[in-house]
């Protein structure tokens, strides 16, 4: 595995962002014939009203330490969204080991998330690791149940890039892949050097195509909710809203929820019942 040094994600950030960019883009004048696309790295160094060599520096993943108030010079100088300067400060101060702990799922969790059927929902840990889901999500997103002896914790991000084969005639699954792929660089950047993060990352720049053309782009987008459609050729069409939440106690969990459209909701409940029927299991009340 290629080491990844500690300021290598900053620099690369950096550098994504700056090349996107042209001078008429800031308000700048082009002089000269540009041998690359982009703003150079002088012009970015003016527009934060910072020197270029500590620019360069950054850039280039020296041990340096950005105030806060660079750190928004540079993300203005750069035309960042909100979301990419939260990523820039993440980047430039990751967490440190000691603020790792990744805590247990409580009961109460558990139990949230099945009363919640028949509208899917699971928790993903601090690496998008299936931690717990419920029958519904079982069905919609054809997840492992989380409740059997011995359960190894499925990844969400490599589930999702697995199905990729089979959703191939989804003519919106590589848009919202590319979305998902976003959100997990967010989430890295709150530990840049973990171990676990970078192992992964190296797993799925081998084994899928898009997300190898997609990780390099750099692009970082924040989890919202949102109106979801998925059509299963057993369950038929289905309708969501895609809420997510995050326990005060620990920000490294998630909580995702799907709220099904009543219509959806009867046949999701129905497909359940059955199931426990011919288990026989009683439904949970």
């Amino acid at each position: 595995m290629t080491e990844i040094s500690s300021r290598t994600p900053l620099a690369e950030f950096l550098r994504s962002r700056r090349e996107r960019l042209s001078p008429e883009d800031v308000g700048l004048v082009a002089y000269g014939r540009r041998r690359t696309t982009g703003l150079r790295r002088e012009e970015v160094a003016q527009l934060a009203h910072i020197g270029t060599s500590w620019y360069t520096s950054l850039e280039q993943g020296r041990d340096v330490n950005p105030s806060e108030e660079v750190l928004n010079n540079i993300a203005l100088a750069l035309r960042l969204t909100e979301t990419e300067r939260h990523h820039l400060h993440l980047l430039a101060r990751p967490l440190q080991p000691e603020q790792q702990a990744e805590q247990e799922l409580t009961p109460g969790l558990e139990r949230m998330i099945q009363i919640l059927e028949p509208n899917p929902a699971f928790i993903i840990g601090r690496y998008w690791d299936l931690l717990h889901g419920n029958k519904a999500s079982e069905l919609v997103f054809q997840l492992p149940p989380t409740d059997k002896p011995h359960y190894s914790r499925t990844n969400w991000m490599r589930h999702l890039l697995t199905l990729g084969s089979l959703e191939s005639n989804s003519k919106d699954w590589e848009a919202r892949v590319k979305i998902l792929i976003a959100q997990f660089r967010a989430d890295y950047a709150r530990y840049p050097n973990d171990p676990r993060f970078k192992e992964l990352i190296e797993e799925f720049m081998q084994t899928s195509p898009l997300f190898k053309d997609t990780w390099p782009l750099n692009d970082v987008q924040a989890i919202t909710d949102h109106h979801k459609r998925k059509y299963d050729p057993l369950i038929g069409e289905m309708e969501f809203e895609h809420v997510t939440l995050q326990p005060t106690t620990n920000p490294d969990m998630r909580i995702m929820m799907f709220i099904a459209s009543p219509d959806t909701a009867d046949r999701l409940q129905q497909l359940i019942s059955n199931r426990l029927h011919h288990s026989g299991l009683e439904p949970m009340r």
